[in-house]
């Protein structure tokens, strides 16, 4: 294994569906400028209430991508 320098990123990815489809949406934006991402880490979850039910999700993280 070779070794690697990553650098970080934070996103907020949002989603009226689940925490799992805005963590894929945060991340398939961000792949459509950023090279190399190879993993995340999610740093806070947040939700958005609306007539006593949850109407939207907004998780943020970190992803790493290793520099060429």
């Amino acid at each position: 294994m070779s070794s690697h320098v990553y650098k970080t990123l934070e996103l907020t990815g949002s989603s009226p569906t689940g925490i799992e489809d805005a963590v894929q949406t945060a991340i398939a934006k961000a792949h459509e400028t950023v090279r190399n991402i190879q993993w995340f880490n999610i740093t806070e979850t947040r939700g958005h209430v609306v007539d006593g039910k949850v109407a939207h999700w907004q998780v943020t993280l970190k992803i790493g991508f290793t520099l060429e």
